[in-house]
């Protein structure tokens, strides 16, 4: 499985769980979050990992999908979760709608 995914192979997908991992400072000046997506904490996934469906698409975005999305990225895969994060970020995302 691949680390990443476009945002419009994400738009072609359907039940997939989205969170929101942007860095406090980017989520607070930054776009809305995408809709339905759950808003956790980069620096605490150790912690929420595990409540994260084991069984089909989970999609992490941070602000431009990089080091923040990679490294929650890794705690997921190490806790058996199957995930991806968003090749550019939301911004990305709002450049594609």
């Amino acid at each position: 499985m691949e680390r990443t995914i476009k945002p419009a192979e994400l738009k072609q997908l359907s039940n997939v769980v989205l969170v929101d991992v942007r860095r406090e400072a980017n989520f607070t000046s930054g776009p809305a979050m995408m809709e339905g997506a759950l808003r956790e904490l980069p620096e605490a996934a150790e912690a929420w990992a595990d409540t994260l469906p084991k069984e089909g698409d989970v999609v992490i975005y941070c602000a431009r999908g990089g080091s923040v999305s990679n490294s929650v990225l890794d705690v997921l895969l190490e806790k058996g979760v199957r995930a991806r994060y968003l090749e550019g970020g939301i911004e990305a995302w709002n450049k594609n709608d």
